[in-house]
């Protein structure tokens, strides 16, 4: 049995709480368990106007949490209200919620006050000092738990995808996320509750950050081409890796009912959203890189499927075709025909002193270095050198 002693000394606060006598460290239990002082132990709306102080606000109702502890509500005004709790008619401590819920926690139980005066009270579904990694909640909501810079966060993961990370600004936060009330603690423990279901559990770790995916067998699809599933860093969710010597690398996320969610390849190698990058992607060894939070978070690494034995030349420098034929001169060529006979004539610029002439005829076309080239310029064509008169030696 947790002793009166230790509730004198120990209260409830999250960030934003305010304390009143006695002060005590933000953080501690707000309560013990203990006998009830029967005037306190049903929790019962006050009358409005029956008790009003300007300091603390209007009494609105008084509660009894579950450890006996009593919480007297007030509202000081719209969207802020004001819990005092005592127990066994001690004052342990104060919570204040303006504009935001507050909670505390005594030892795993959880209060928690909203700004709208409501409130919500639970023992357990916590689990303290929590790992980092992705839980499950009890109505099957995907949260992940990370610390960054010595603050631990929580985010919302939905389809696959974390929708951003909120990290704690002070001892102890509320969040609501869908229908599930979650509070955070400063050593990474968190509790949620699901209002209204019957159905309560303590967050359920499903997975931890980056692990090393399990592949699955490899497939072989054709002569060069391979495929794996293996495990997404997030629960539940599979990737598809395809290698394949031609197109190269392809990697798809698939929903928990097999469905894409988004597909890489080696044009569009990244998802920087989804926390997905191809390594490599223009080779015959490539890997896919996940993480579940950007910054500099660091991959975890998956190599695509081997190729089969053969198929291993890397795509990135493409092999040119052979040639069996002496390639033509550079530049540009055309055909020109004297007295019957045809020569092919290169077009454009010719190298100065130059001498073409074609099978059997002496008639040449000349390039007489810079002249022929303003002639060429000036659209007067080259300079011609008529037949000799002899036959050649």
């Amino acid at each position: 049995m947790r002793t009166a002693l230790r509730t004198a000394i120990a209260t409830a606060l999250v960030a934003g709480a305010a304390i009143t006598a006695p002060a005590l460290a933000a953080g501690a239990a707000f309560a013990a368990d203990g006998p009830v002082a029967a005037a306190t132990a049903q929790a019962k709306p006050t009358a409005a106007g029956a008790e009003a102080d300007a300091s603390k606000g209007t009494l609105v109702r008084t509660e009894t949490l579950l450890n006996g502890t009593v919480a007297k509500i007030y509202k000081v005004k719209d969207l802020s209200y004001r819990a005092e709790l005592f127990h066994q008619g001690n004052p342990v401590g104060v919570l204040e919620a303006t504009t935001r819920s507050v909670a505390g926690n005594d030892n795993g139980e959880f209060f928690v006050l909203n700004p709208d005066g409501t409130t919500y009270n639970w023992d357990r579904n916590y689990v303290p000092g929590a790992t980092s990694g992705i839980y499950r909640l009890a109505d099957g909501t995907l949260m992940e738990l990370a610390k960054k810079d010595g603050r631990y966060g929580l985010q919302l993961i939905e389809n696959g995808k974390g929708r951003g990370f909120t990290y704690l600004n002070a001892p102890r936060q509320v969040w609501t996320y869908g229908k599930a009330v979650v509070v955070l603690e400063q050593d990474g423990g968190f509790a949620a509750y699901i209002p209204g279901s019957a159905k309560q559990a303590a967050p359920e770790l499903v997975e931890n950050p980056a692990p090393a995916p399990t592949p699955g067998p490899v497939v072989t699809l054709g002569e060069c081409t391979v495929q794996q599933v293996i495990p997404s860093v997030f629960a539940q969710l599979t990737v598809t890796l395809t290698n394949d010597l031609e197109k190269g690398p392809k990697a798809v996320l698939n929903d928990e009912a097999g469905k894409p969610i988004v597909v890489l390849d080696r044009d569009h190698a990244a998802d920087l959203g989804q926390g997905l990058t191809i390594k490599g992607a223009n080779t015959t060894t490539p890997k896919l890189g996940q993480r579940t939070q950007g910054g500099d978070t660091p991959y975890a690494w998956t190599a695509f499927p081997k190729l089969p034995k053969g198929c291993e030349k890397d795509t990135a420098t493409p092999t040119p075709a052979p040639s069996t034929t002496t390639p033509a001169p550079a530049g540009n060529t055309g055909t020109t025909t004297n007295n019957g006979q045809t020569s092919v004539i290169p077009k454009g610029g010719v190298a100065a002193g130059a001498e073409l002439s074609a099978e059997g005829d002496s008639t040449a076309l000349i390039a007489a270095g810079a002249g022929a080239a303003s002639l060429a310029a000036a659209g007067l064509g080259f300079v011609v050198l008529r037949r000799r008169s002899g036959a050649r030696g």
